[in-house]
């Protein structure tokens, strides 16, 4: 099948319950969870992503699919699943973080997260430890524990492995693994979306703030959530990399946190090798 320019697509193609006038009704002692992927030409792993979404026995979730106009068979599969998505949008957009935003506006859940067109949930049961987390109503936000794994989800590379929020992480090189953070959207409406002048670290800073400069209460959840497929655009070359740490270091100075490019740099070094060698350990059990 030939492939088409995101200038042969319709501006917008929209579709899910939600364009049929379906919405969620209100349940008790269950606040709804807005679960929200991103997509731009991901035939290969959507499908395992959606299914990961209707495979959790929570109860009351709302899924939204925000796509960029792929070019690939990516709608082929979103409108497979039509009568279950809540809510599903195709159009150009202008990169992850601004797709991200749109899909925070388009939220109506108490509870709002991210599940990424690469990104799987671990079980059936995350959404309920996630739900669990929120039943205190002083708490504004979770984050729990992550590992990438290969294309073919054969084995874990890396584990990604967190823990409670200290104020001054961030100067640190720390950070919560932004697909296992879920936050209030009322905490949303009320310390901002993506920044969009970020290009390659707008999740770190949407984090940085609401933590290090907002404060917000969180829970650390001590277990493993998302399974991510190696390869997002961050890591895919030093250059990504470098810019990346340079947009980290506008962030922390725009969040006043006070910061040594050297004890940053040491600190993520140390971090990231003890996330590999983790996930050779997890690889041989």
């Amino acid at each position: 099948m030939a492939s088409s320019s995101q200038s042969d697509f319709p501006i917008k193609i929209e579709g899910g319950r939600r364009f049929s006038g379906i919405t969620k009704p209100g349940q008790k002692n269950k606040p709804l969870i807005s679960v929200i992927t991103v997509v731009f030409n991901g035939e290969t792993t959507i499908e395992e992503t959606i299914r990961s979404v209707f495979q959790q026995t929570y109860g009351n979730i709302e899924y939204i699919i925000i796509d960029g106009a792929s070019s690939d068979g990516t709608l082929d599969i979103i409108r497979k699943y039509d009568k279950q998505i809540d809510y599903w949008l195709s159009e150009p957009d202008a990169g992850i973080y601004n797709a991200m935003n749109k899909g925070l506006a388009l939220a109506s859940g108490e509870i709002v997260g991210f599940l990424n067109s690469d990104d799987f949930y671990t079980d059936a049961a995350v959404l309920e430890k996630i739900a669990s987390a929120f039943q205190d109503p002083a708490v504004d936000a979770c984050y729990a524990d992550m590992v990438y794994v290969t294309q073919d989800n054969s084995r874990v590379v890396r584990y990604w492995k967190s823990k409670p929020f200290t104020k001054g992480d961030f100067a640190k090189g720390w950070c919560p693994a932004h697909p296992t953070f879920y936050v209030r959207k009322s905490v949303i409406e009320r310390l901002g979306y993506f920044d969009q002048s970020y290009k390659l670290a707008a999740d770190v800073e949407f984090m940085m703030r609401y933590l290090e400069r907002g404060q917000i209460r969180t829970v650390y959840i001590p277990h493993v959530l998302v399974r991510m497929r190696l390869g997002g655009a961050t890591n895919q070359s030093w250059e990504n990399i470098v810019l990346q740490n340079k947009e980290i270091f506008a962030a922390l100075r725009k969040n006043g946190v006070p910061f040594s490019r050297m004890w940053f740099a040491a600190n993520k070094v140390v971090s990231r090798l003890n996330q590999f060698v983790v996930g050779r350990i997890r690889r041989h059990q």
